[in-house]
């Protein structure tokens, strides 16, 4: 039966491959049942045999050398040290901000899912994704604050570029 005729077979059948042997690179899933009669261990083995995603790829490579190009350009650590020299409250505040939005995350990975156990800590401790992001959104707006003077309307990106650049070397290292 044609894929575009219709008749008593449910799905339509695909084309073969070009070469003789050839084989799909993912397994085929199993077809849909009218119930949903799959089972959660059936779903769980397909999606065992399928190969993992490679750990670089052009989107990590992308923010890490954005983030490098961004430090050399504009002189990132020593326009960051000189601000630090300018006892600038408002970099002080931001960066005890951030300070408490890293204690909260490591207590999360370290201590609840590395030691404890807890894997849904989100559902056991549902106030801390929430006080974690607004620690960070918090600090975000004290660092762009006192970085303003330094590179104006430039420094929301410059400050998400490295704040993509970092996430993307950790996921690297995790």
């Amino acid at each position: 039966m044609e894929a575009g005729e219709s008749g008593g077979e449910p799905h339509p059948r695909l084309r073969r491959p070009a070469r003789r042997g050839a084989e799909p690179r993912d397994p085929p899933l199993p077809p849909l049942s009218g119930g949903g009669g799959g089972t959660a261990e059936e779903s769980t083995a397909v999606e065992k045999k399928r190969k993992p995603l490679a750990r670089l790829n052009i989107h990590f490579a992308f923010w890490i050398l954005a983030s490098i190009a961004v430090t050399y350009y504009f002189d990132f650590f020593k326009t960051v040290k000189e601000t630090i020299q300018a006892d600038s409250w408002w970099f002080a505040s931001g960066s005890c901000l951030l300070a408490a939005c890293l204690a909260v995350a490591f207590y999360c990975i370290l201590y609840l899912e590395w030691y404890c156990g807890i894997e849904d800590y989100d559902a056991q401790y549902p106030a801390l994704i929430p006080i974690t992001t607004a620690t960070f959104i918090a600090a975000a707006i004290c660092f762009n604050v006192a970085l303003w003077p330094v590179w104006s309307f430039m420094t929301p990106l410059v400050l998400f570029i490295q704040f993509m650049g970092v996430v993307m070397l950790v996921s690297l290292l995790g």
